[in-house]
């Protein structure tokens, strides 16, 4: 089958690689579509801290924002499965730990990542395989590219569950990117008065499109009046961010830490403890997939404007130094259809 394989720091291409065979407790999924992020320009461009930390070693199968159709089940007992539309959980533990026991897999210092962190190939690629007890099944009406939202989706529900906000709330997204718009879908979704503040005029357009009650840029934020909002969201790569974040967010607020910079992020703490400001940070989309998938199926949240383009296999590698194709919409998420051939 192809997948796009990385072997080495910015040299990705698709190669043919064996096809994947469900083991007991495993699914064989055909991949629709898949998303690339951050994280995967991070891993391929060598500077993701993982690779630093010898958990996650070249060559790399990327690919971790997903939704696909079962094949066949490595196990008699999920015949059942076969024929459904699924997602799957990114954060595979080891199912023994005390965090495993207590529901926090996502946080099992053995953990698996599918397609970031460890030996599982991710779903750039024709097929993959995934455990039957991390898969998710998306209803039939879910489109595509929703469905193939739901892992960003996921970490943008806890995010706002992580600022505890709704009607009567004024809350601050920091990145008008995938996460950052996703938050504010959901923010909006549950009553809160959404502000939106960026440094791209396209996304901080589509933004108020999407319904955000203001948009903002960073530097005019930065230069303003301090205490302003009741809870601040950081979904940035900015190492200023957090510090920010803090300045802005009124005295026994909360603020939400779920963008990550390549570099440390200072504060200081006493801009929180002085102010009674809660601090949350959010590594996964694991315990809210369901919620999301939920979200989706209702119509609660539409999310499919964050993306704007649908490329193939391919094309990934330019799609990863910066480029976009000249189709390319105002969404700041790329998805990929693996059956998809490249335009000639």
């Amino acid at each position: 089958m192809r997948a796009l394989v990385v072997d080495a720091p910015r040299a990705a291409a698709v190669r043919e690689v064996p096809d994947p065979v469900a083991g007991p407790g495993e699914l064989l999924v055909e991949v629709e579509r898949a998303g690339i992020c951050g994280t995967d320009v991070e891993l391929w461009s060598g500077e993701m801290a993982y690779i630093q930390q010898g958990v996650t070693r070249f060559p790399l199968r990327l690919g971790h924002e997903w939704v696909g159709r079962v094949l066949a089940a490595g196990s008699s007992e999920d015949g059942d499965w076969a024929g459904r539309r699924v997602t799957g959980d990114t954060m595979i533990g080891c199912g023994r730990c005390a965090a495993c026991t207590a529901g926090r897999h996502h946080v099992c210092p053995d953990r698996e990542e599918v397609g970031i962190r460890g030996d599982r190939p991710g779903a750039l690629a024709e097929r993959l395989v995934l455990p039957t007890r991390v898969a998710h099944r998306i209803p039939e009406h879910v489109g595509l590219t929703a469905a193939a939202l739901v892992e960003p989706g996921g970490n943008a529900l806890r995010a706002v569950h992580g600022a505890a906000v709704g009607p009567g709330s004024r809350l601050l997204v920091l990145g008008s990117g995938t996460i950052g718009l996703l938050v504010a879908l959901f923010a909006l979704a549950g009553g809160a008065e959404v502000h939106v503040a960026g440094v791209d005029a396209t996304t901080l357009a589509l933004a108020r499109d999407l319904g955000a009650h203001a948009t903002h840029r960073v530097e005019e934020l930065a230069a303003g009046p301090q205490d302003r909002f009741d809870a601040v969201v950081d979904a940035t790569n900015d190492a200023g961010a957090p510090a920010l974040a803090l300045r802005l967010v009124r005295p026994a607020g909360r603020v939400v830490l779920i963008g990550l910079s390549s570099a440390p992020s200072p504060i200081d703490t006493r801009d929180a403890v002085l102010q009674d400001v809660t601090l949350v940070g959010v590594l996964s989309a694991s315990p809210a997939l369901e919620a999301t998938i939920a979200a989706y199926a209702s119509g609660a949240v539409v999310p499919d404007a964050v993306v704007g383009e649908l490329i193939a296999l391919e094309e990934v590698p330019l799609r990863f130094s910066g480029r976009r194709g000249p189709g390319a919409g105002r969404g700041p998420k790329i998805h990929i259809d693996p059956r998809r051939r490249p335009r000639s």
